[in-house]
């Protein structure tokens, strides 16, 4: 075995030429120089990439899609929840984003601009907003010796202001929710440290749905004399979007003492017809700091009043009064502007907060208003900017102290290496922005989809869903459907392990849509049928589309026909057990197992000749729709073997021994007629067709053990699998998959033929998925192959976040060379499954039992 080189890679810094290495920036996490190049430039998968086989296979699959891509674009111009044809390009340049779970996100690039906006919930926009930077003010003697905007940018706007700042002074570090901005001056012998805080903790469901962000300087003064230093912040009223110049929009000042505290800064009120909000900058009031700030400038032209009003004294004219509405047509910015004295070889800080009010939103159809989580502590009229500010700024440290709390026992883990902790923190990005929206039940609220408890439904408002609200993140940025089932089975890792009562909310809501049904006929694209949108008792693909109505209208995904779901079913069922096993929340396992048993009875129509295991017609699944598989399989076999085993579990706690002994019939009779057609002696094939490619090697093909292990099962009376083939299929995985796959150093391929080559079969079979590798490396941790899993996680973390440039943007997919598929997907949560494992891994060697710690686990 010969793992990836173990230590960060210095390439990322090669060209910072300073020896300083800024204010609090900690050694963990993912650091790279301003000035710094990525060599590799990466094309995202579009429909012309598919190979003429796959073409003249789904040959009508394409012309379906072209004709309703049509129809959706230009006839009811709305944005395809999957666009092939307009797919993101690569933008090498994405940092942590700002802002709480639910409330919308705005994203600075690690050099430090404003470049990814998710306000509109679900819905994203990429626009460099280039008047929203931060400029540094050095006076000395009452004159001011250095003004510079901290961009290394030279845009062809704001003429009047000195850009161009040398990216070799400066480096980004991120150890989400927080990041580091470190600029060495030139020439000044002064470092700036930007830090930024966003209320991302673990166990917290109050201030973890703020929206707001706070951004604190820190300054060191290598001189031998005093200087006065100013930070001015300025912002554009809007995110970069048309309706910026739509006219009405206005600013105005405003100070806020509260507590004996007291912050000051500008409203920028944004009034849209729809979802309207207020930007919010502000600083913190000291006795020896100055505020000072301008309502209202034109971020065009040059820009030079502004710039010369603060190079003359370290400040700006700060006018009373709102600015008038603008004219259609017309933009408006704000600035706002910090100062204090820094002694000689001293250290001085400033502190600002970026929030952001749009408490009431509505989805794409227009037909309901949602409240936002936040709501439930701040006013929902759209007038809580100066308070959120306010709170944020003065309770930011208590959240930093939570952040170490949870962060240090990992950080501090000697025997995990560096890249894995950055890893499994900067990941976690996508929990806020995933187009992420928390929001409150109604009053008169109904999860239920109108079955009760006493019909085997569910509560109309259950406990957990009333007292944390309703969650929903998309399957990814590109990817545009709330809660896409399949793939929050690998995500979910993270919410139930830092956020249980959200994962649990989440499951409440698709306990109540296997019970509805929605009959209308639709067409499926990939075999040209109609079929009903959602039938009863079958888990829904997803909640829906943002641009449409999510929990009223679900299964956007209109690829395949709901019937071929029945993987979901069996998802749905393990994720009830494992959720009770980390929370041991037994009303919530007694409210899922009546929806438990009802999707397991749909599954088991499947079991077409009565050996206790199902079989697969057309599609494996609804995660690998793209490979084509007859019979049982290794991946939908194996997760139906695991549903079984959990099945009897539950049975067993409830009580229910009826129920236990039919499905340890079924277990016992589908482990034996798996092993007889799937082993092969060295893996479980990929599926009994006997075709030519039924033998590929499937990196996913132990996903049912998996879950069983991070349930606490998967030996003794609740085992469905030899535990000795799954060791034996492992270590094949990882000698092809892995070892044999782009030299062992870009994590695992989904499929490999056993003669080392990879599988071309289909368009998902020579990928590689971030967050299944995430799940097998999890899986070799459970089963005692810790380096082996580190080491083909590690493929993945060094690919996507040093090689290629996608920090905080994940892709789902990446092949050897040239191609990447759908950027910022929900699936890399999953590396939050190698932590569980570790950490169960290290009760069990100290002998603990029980729950896990907050520190990863459930509370």
């Amino acid at each position: 075995m010969e793992p990836p080189n173990g230590d960060p890679a210095p390439g990322l810094m090669n060209r910072y030429v300073s020896a300083e290495r800024g204010y609090g920036v900690p050694e963990e996490g993912w650091r790279i120089c301003l000035a710094h190049e990525f060599q590799e430039k990466r094309k995202p998968f579009q429909a012309k990439d598919v190979s003429l086989s796959n073409v003249m296979e789904h040959i009508g699959l394409g012309i379906r899609y072209l004709k309703w891509w049509y129809r959706k674009t230009q006839v009811e111009k709305k944005a395809p929840f999957i666009d092939m044809f307009r797919a993101q390009p690569l933008r090498q340049i994405y940092g942590a984003p700002l802002g709480g779970i639910g409330g919308g996100t705005i994203t600075r690039g690690w050099r430090g601009e404003f470049c990814r906006w998710q306000l509109n919930p679900g819905m994203y926009h990429y626009k460099t907003v280039i008047a929203n930077q931060f400029t540094v003010c050095l006076r000395r003697g009452g004159r001011t010796v250095y003004q510079q905007v901290l961009s290394v940018e030279r845009p062809p706007t704001l003429q009047g202001w000195n850009w161009g700042f040398c990216g070799q002074y400066a480096f980004y570090h991120a150890l989400y929710p927080r990041a580091w901005n470190v600029y060495h001056l030139p020439g000044q012998n002064v470092t700036l440290t930007c830090r930024q805080v966003s209320p991302i903790i673990p166990h917290d469901y109050q201030d973890s749905s703020l929206p707001v962000a706070v951004l604190v300087w820190d300054i060191e003064n290598r001189n031998d004399y005093a200087l006065d230093v100013s930070i001015m912040f300025t912002m554009t009223n809007g995110s970069g979007c048309k309706d910026d110049k739509s006219g009405g929009h206005w600013n105005e000042p405003f100070c806020l003492k509260k507590e004996g505290e007291s912050v000051s800064g500008v409203l920028l009120h944004h009034h849209t017809p729809v979802n309207p909000y207020t930007l919010c900058i502000a600083a913190r009031e000291q006795a020896d700091r100055t505020i000072s700030h301008q309502t209202a400038f034109s971020p065009r032209g040059t820009c030079e009043e502004l710039w010369n009003d603060l190079i003359t004294d370290g400040r700006l004219d700060s006018p009373a009064g709102p600015s008038p509405p603008t004219q259609k047509g017309e933009k408006v910015a704000a600035a706002l502007v910090a100062g204090c004295s820094v002694s000689a070889l001293g250290h001085g800080s400033l502190e600002f907060c970026l929030a952001w009010d749009m408490p009431k939103i509505t989805f794409g159809s227009r037909e309901r208003q949602h409240i936002r989580r936040y709501t439930r502590f701040f006013s929902a009229e759209g007038d809580s900017g100066p308070t959120l500010c306010h709170y944020a700024l003065t309770h930011y440290r208590d959240w930093e102290r939570s952040i170490e709390a949870w962060q240090k026992p990992i950080l501090q883990d000697s025997s995990l290496p560096a890249w894995y902790k950055s890893a499994l923190f900067n990941e976690l990005y996508f929990v806020a922005d995933g187009g992420t929206v928390w929001v409150e039940l109604p009053e008169d609220g109904d999860i239920s989809g109108g079955v009760r408890t006493e019909d085997g439904g569910l509560p109309a408002q259950p406990h957990v869903v009333k007292e944390y609200g309703r969650f929903a993140y998309l399957e990814g940025q590109e990817y545009r459907m709330y809660n896409t089932y399949d793939v929050h089975f690998y995500a979910s890792f993270a919410l139930i392990m830092l956020w249980p009562k959200l994962a649990l909310s989440l499951q409440y809501d698709i306990a109540g849509c296997v019970v509805q049904e929605d009959l209308t006929a639709r067409l499926n694209l990939m075999n040209g049928r109609y079929s009903p949108v959602k039938t009863r008792n079958m888990v829904p693909h997803d909640i829906g589309d943002p641009d449409d109505e999510p929990w009223q209208r679900v299964n956007a995904y209109l690829i395949h026909d709901t019937a071929d779901w029945k993987d979901l079913n069996l998802k749905f069922v393990l994720h009830v057990y494992r959720d009770f096993h980390l929370t041991q929340d037994r009303g919530y396992l007694e409210d899922m197992w009546p929806i438990c048993q009802a999707v397991m009875e749909s599954a088991m129509k499947f079991d077409l000749d009565g050996d206790g295991l199902i079989e697969n017609s057309g599609f494996a699944d609804q995660t690998y729709d793209g490979w084509t598989v007859t019979g049982p399989s290794a991946y939908c076999g194996g997760l139906w073997l695991a549903s079984v085993c959990v099945m009897c579990k539950m049975a067993r706690l409830l009580d229910r021994e009826s129920v236990y002994d039919r499905y340890r019939d079924v277990l016992d009779r589908g482990s034996a007629a798996f092993d007889e057609l799937l082993w092969n002696g060295q893996y479980y094939n990929y599926d009994s067709s006997g075709r030519d490619l039924s033998n590929s090697v499937m990196s996913d093909q132990c996903a049912g053990q998996w879950f069983l292990r991070a349930s606490g099962l998967g030996e003794g009376e609740f085992q469905a699998f030899p535990v000795e083939k799954v060791h034996r299929a492992l270590k094949s995985v990882f000698d092809l998959n892995v070892l044999r796959f782009a030299g062992g150093r870009m994590g695992a391929v989904n499929g490999m033929r056993p003669e080392g080559v990879p599988d071309r079969s289909s368009v998902q079979s020579d990928e590689v998925w971030v967050g299944v590798v995430y799940g097998l490396a999890a899986t070799m941790i459970h089963e005692g192959m810790v380096q082996e899993g580190l080491c083909t996680a590690e493929g993945c973390y060094r690919t996507v976040w040093e090689q290629l440039g996608m920090a905080f943007q994940t892709p789902e997919a990446y092949c050897e060379k040239a191609i990447f598929r759908s950027l910022a997907y929900m699936r890399p949560l999953s590396i939050w499954a190698m932590q569980l494992a570790l950490e169960q891994r290290q009760q069990e060697g100290a002998g603990g039992a029980g729950r896990l710690a907050a520190g990863g686990g459930s509370s």
